[in-house]
């Protein structure tokens, strides 16, 4: 491109001032807008476009909201994908954030004018679908409602856990490490693959601040095992805490190994920690959940200050809890005949090179480790992976055996049309 052609690259202000970025400037702000129209004149002045097309680019290229998160569409088959958010919201707990983000009532009584308990609704809601617990409080997120039992119970004093559930949680943190940071010494029993009710009842002395089970999450060890169910360790004279991790409140028949919030209380656990992001299918937050007496005594402590929920997680959580099945429920239980009518479907809709195929999901976000969910989708050529996130649209598929997989039980039926769309845009 020549001088002349540089030249003619309209200035900032006049792309500003086209009518068709008003609405931009209001929403996103002059600096985002004024960034979108920086990057059209320098893809003008490369030659990449004429510079007469400048503003229709910058009205093409324009975020749809302030934030850099873009939506995305989760094709990778995991259900709670903890690189992209865990659980969706439902439809309910969308339209919940809209009402919080403005001036709301989350801490105040409009009946007497008086400060009221802050999220009294989202609490009651809690209480409602986890009836066993005699008291429920709501943390940040799961990490928060351990670290705020074992400063509560066990500073200065000793943890007692097994060996085989000193877990890693992801992104480098690992449960010791938290533990111990909140002045709490860990007593390790058993061995990595077997542990008894000896072994804890051993280790449990003058010095026990509580005794831990955790849920391993995120692996499973098989062969040559034993564990000890968090029920038969009540007897011990000091307090149990679960740590069930996934956020399911009830058992659910796909997940007979899941352990769940009312059977561990219905066995005499006296607090449950679990996560609200995850099989619960709400905002990320962490629960409390046990005795009465208990989780006052964990709400109360001045560090449940620093880990308390804003406005619009309690939103959202009510919101999940009283309304329709949230989205990674429906997932979870979509039946297989429909995923393979959808599959079919799309791949006819897209054409070759598109193939409809069965695939395998998984729960994900720490849930379930190890169980498969048969599951259906379109296969592609490996190499549309990466165009299909970098798409207008992005999708993020799972690569396996030489193939792109765009799994559908981690779709939602509703997200199908923009799916098709975003791989015909990377065929053309």
């Amino acid at each position: 491109m020549t001088d002349d052609h540089r030249r003619r690259v309209p200035r900032t202000d006049a792309v500003l001032a086209d009518a068709r970025l008003g609405p931009a400037l209001a929403t996103l702000g002059r600096a985002r807008v004024k960034e979108v129209v920086v990057a059209a004149q320098g893809r003008a002045r490369a030659g990449e476009i004429a510079p007469e097309a400048v503003a229709d680019e910058a009205v093409a290229s324009l975020p749809p909201t302030a934030a850099s998160m873009r939506p995305v569409v989760n094709a990778t088959g995991v259900l709670l994908h903890t690189n992209l958010g865990r659980a969706p919201l439902s439809a309910a707990a969308r339209t919940a954030l809209d009402a919080a983000a403005g001036t709301t009532d989350v801490e105040l009584d409009l009946a007497t004018g008086g400060r009221g308990r802050r999220g009294a609704g989202a609490m009651a809601a809690l209480a409602a679908a986890v009836p066993d617990a005699g008291g429920v409080h709501v943390v940040n997120n799961g990490a928060a409602a351990l670290i705020l039992a074992a400063t509560v119970l066990a500073a200065g004093r000793e943890i007692v856990i097994a060996r085989g559930e000193m877990v890693e949680i992801g992104d480098g943190f690992r449960l010791p490490d938290l533990l111990e940071s909140t002045g709490a010494r860990l007593r390790e029993v058993g061995t990595t693959n077997r542990v008894r009710v000896d072994d804890y009842a051993a280790a449990v002395g003058p010095q026990t601040g509580m005794v831990l089970k955790v849920h391993p999450s995120n692996f499973v060890v098989t062969g040559f095992t034993s564990s000890v169910p968090a029920g038969a360790l009540t007897g011990l004279g000091v307090p149990v805490v679960a740590d069930i991790g996934s956020g399911l409140l009830a058992p659910h028949p796909l997940l007979p190994d899941e352990p769940d919030a009312a059977t561990e209380l219905r066995a005499g656990v006296p607090l449950v920690t679990a996560s609200g992001d995850k099989l619960l299918g709400g905002p990320q937050a962490g629960l409390l959940l046990g005795d009465a007496d208990l989780v006052h005594r964990l709400r109360r402590h001045p560090l449940a200050r620093a880990l308390r929920v804003d406005k619009l997680t309690l939103a959202a959580l009510e919101a999940t809890l009283r309304g329709p099945l949230p989205p990674v429920r429906a997932m979870l239980e979509t039946d297989l005949a429909s995923l393979h009518s959808r599959a079919a479907a799309l791949a006819e809709r897209i054409g070759p090179p598109a193939s409809a195929v069965d695939c395998a999901a998984q729960v994900g976000g720490g849930g379930a480790p190890g169980v498969e969910l048969p599951s259906a989708g379109v296969a592609l050529p490996a190499s549309l992976a990466g165009p299909l996130r970098l798409g207008s649209d992005p999708v993020v598929a799972r690569v396996e055996q030489g193939r792109c997989v765009l799994d559908l039980r981690s779709v939602p039926p509703e997200a199908d049309d923009v799916l098709a769309g975003a791989v015909r845009a990377v065929l053309r």
